[in-house]
């Protein structure tokens, strides 16, 4: 059975700033764009057998950049819903909630269409995806490959490691990487982590 491969999009301007971006559409930066092509000779094409992408516009932009094929947008993969924390960095939150911490307290409430997401519904969603990537996983050989967002991607790969949704706190994940995890004698592994050409 093959790997999971996980590749953060691009940046955009509010990665840059490190303002909270789920459902905000932003485009790619001219460097985003950059990084996105620089994650393609990272990937071996030929072992890729299937590729789910976020339906936002930074990561299908950003698989369309790193040569991706037969993608499949998949929802489950949008990043973590900040509620009426969107657009606002962890300084400007925890001035009015001195402590905040996304991975444990999740976000404050927000309109109808997007109220926000606990740390236990953005896990019970990265599981959904997971049981996505095995039924894939078992159908060949080959890896999966998922492009998505920081936060959701450190959830899912804390989910894939058998840990609760909060410690994809200690994931550092970087816009347009590649990481891997695999397994070892049977057991989930990290095998490779925030990959860079030339890192």
């Amino acid at each position: 059975m093959g790997d999971l491969l996980l590749v953060r999009h691009g940046e955009t301007e509010w990665s840059r700033s490190g303002q909270h971006t789920s459902y905000t559409d932003l485009p790619l930066t001219d460097n985003g764009r950059e990084q996105a092509r620089a994650v393609a000779p990272l990937i071996d094409a030929d072992r890729i057998q299937a590729v789910f992408v976020s339906p936002m516009n930074r990561a299908r932009q950003t698989a369309e950049l790193a040569g991706l094929k037969d993608v499949r947008v998949d929802a489950d993969l949008r990043e973590w819903d900040y509620g009426g924390d969107e657009g606002a960095t962890t300084a400007a939150i925890r001035r009015d909630r001195p402590g905040w911490f996304l991975f444990t307290d999740g976000v404050a409430p927000g309109p109808p269409e997007h109220p926000g997401e606990s740390p236990e519904e953005v896990g019970a969603r990265a599981d959904r995806m997971l049981a996505k990537v095995r039924e894939a996983l078992t159908a060949g050989d080959g890896d999966v490959l998922l492009v998505g967002h920081g936060h959701f991607l450190r959830v899912l790969t804390a989910r894939y490691l058998g840990l609760a949704p909060s410690a994809g706190a200690l994931f550092q994940l970087h816009t347009g990487t590649l990481s891997r995890l695999g397994s070892e004698h049977g057991r989930p592994a990290l095998a490779s982590w925030n990959v860079r050409p030339g890192s």
